[in-house]
C-alpha cells in the first residue's frame, strides 16, 4: 500500500518520517522506534519494518505522521506467500492467458510445451454436400465436417480443411493414406457400420492398419472404430451428427488430451432431475442431451442420433448407464456441459 513503514512492535503516536522508498528501490537504513520510512505500493520493507500503514489512515504535518484510524491489517506480501521454492508453477495443462502471467511473474521466459496433435478430417458419403451449396436429390447437407473441426478449434487443435469423399472403396482408400501421411489423427464420419456401402474398416485392414475396437456398448454411436496405421490413428466415427459430436466428447477428446500429455477428467455440474427420465432399451450407456437452469435438468426434445438441432438447445449430456430404464424425478445427477 502507500503509506508508512513502521517497525515491529513500535506503537508509538507521532512518527518522524526519515525517507521515502519507492517501488523498486531498497533501502538499507533501519527504522527504529519513533520512526517510519514513506513506501510505494510494490517497495521493499526497509529493515526492522513489518507493517505499512495506509497514508489515508495517518494525518501527515511537518515531517512526521500521526495515526488516527486503527490499521485493521499490515499490508505486507510475504516472501513465499503466493508461491514457494520447489512448489509446481503449473501442472500440465492447455495454457490460458492467466497461466502466462503466472510463468511471467515466477521468471520464466521459456517452457517446454506439447504440440497439439494435428488432426484431419474425412467425411464419407455420396448423399453429403457441402453447406451453402443446392441440395440434389436424395442429398443432405455435411455437418459432421464443420462440427468436428469446431471441436477441434474449442481444443485448439489443429485440423485442415475436411475432404468428403465417396462411398468408394479406392477413393476412400486414397483419402486416408493421403490423410495419414500428414496428420497424426485421422477422424472418420460415416462407413463404419456393417452396411453394404461401409468400407471404412476394409479399407484400413488394406493400408495395414490395426484396428484395436470397433463397436462398443454406447449409445448413440454404437460403431465407433479405433486403430493404429504406422505412426497415425484413426477413430471411424458414426455418420449420424449427434453421434459424431457425443463420441468426440467421450472417446477422441480424451485421447488427444492425453497425446498432448494432459490429463484431462470432463467438467460435471451437479444437478437435479426435474421430470423423470425414461427409456425402452437399456443394454448399452446412454448420453442424453439435456437443459440445466438453476440446478434442474431436463430433457430437450430428442429423436434420435440424426437430430443435431437437439443439441443446439442442450448445456449439456447425461449419462445414463447400461440396465438403467429410469432416472427418477428429483435425482441428483451430473451434467457434462457441452
Amino acid at each position: 500500500m502507500d503509506g508508512f513503514a513502521l517497525a515491529a512492535g513500535d506503537n508509538a503516536a507521532l512518527y518522524r518520517i526519515t525517507e521515502t522508498i519507492a517501488a523498486g528501490a531498497a533501502s538499507g537504513r533501519a527504522v527504529g522506534n519513533g520512526e517510519c520510512a514513506r513506501i510505494m505500493t510494490g517497495a521493499m520493507l526497509p529493515p526492522g519494518a513489518d507493517r505499512v500503514i495506509r497514508k489515508e489512515y495517518v494525518e501527515e504535518k511537518q515531517g512526521t505522521i500521526r495515526p488516527r484510524t486503527p490499521e485493521p491489517g499490515d499490508n505486507v506480501i510475504r516472501k513465499g506467500s503466493h508461491l514457494r521454492a520447489g512448489e509446481t508453477v503449473l501442472a500440465p495443462k492447455v495454457i490460458a492467458p492467466q497461466d502466462i502471467g503466472t510463468l511471467a511473474a515466477s521468471g520464466i521466459a521459456m517452457i517446454a510445451a506439447a504440440i497439439p496433435p494435428v488432426s484431419h478430417i474425412i467425411c464419407t458419403g455420396g448423399e453429403i454436400c457441402a453447406p451453402g451449396k443446392t441440395l440434389g436429390p436424395g442429398q443432405i447437407y455435411n455437418s459432421n465436417g464443420p462440427q468436428l473441426r469446431a471441436q477441434l478449434a474449442a481444443m485448439r487443435c489443429p485440423s485442415g480443411p475436411y475432404d468428403m469423399v465417396p462411398d468408394a472403396p479406392e477413393a476412400l482408400t486414397a483419402a486416408m493414406k493421403a490423410a495419414l501421411a500428414s496428420a497424426d489423427v485421422v477422424l472418420l464420419t460415416g462407413g463404419v457400420s456393417a452396411g453394404d456401402f461401409d468400407y471404412v474398416p476394409g479399407c484400413l485392414e488394406a493400408l495395414g492398419a490395426e484396428i484395436f475396437f470397433h463397436g462398443v456398448a454406447v449409445k448413440p454411436g454404437k460403431p465407433v472404430l479405433f486403430a493404429r496405421c504406422g505412426n497415425g490413428f484413426i477413430f471411424g466415427l458414426p455418420g449420424n451428427p449427434v453421434s459424431t459430436f457425443v463420441i468426440f466428447e467421450v472417446f477422441v477428446k480424451p485421447f488427444l488430451y492425453r497425446r498432448m500429455g494432459i490429463e484431462w477428467a470432463p467438467p460435471a455440474i451437479r444437478g437435479i432431475v426435474g421430470e423423470t427420465i425414461s427409456r425402452r432399451l437399456v443394454e448399452r450407456a446412454e448420453f442424453l442431451p439435456v437443459r440445466l437452469r438453476q440446478g434442474i435438468v431436463r430433457q430437450v426434445k430428442f429423436n434420435g442420433s440424426s437430430h443435431q438441432n437437439a443439441l443446439a438447445e442442450a448445456d449439456g449430456l447425461i449419462k445414463v448407464e447400461k440396465g438403467v430404464a429410469e432416472i427418477g424425478k428429483g435425482t441428483e445427477i451430473d451434467v457434462r456441459p457441452i
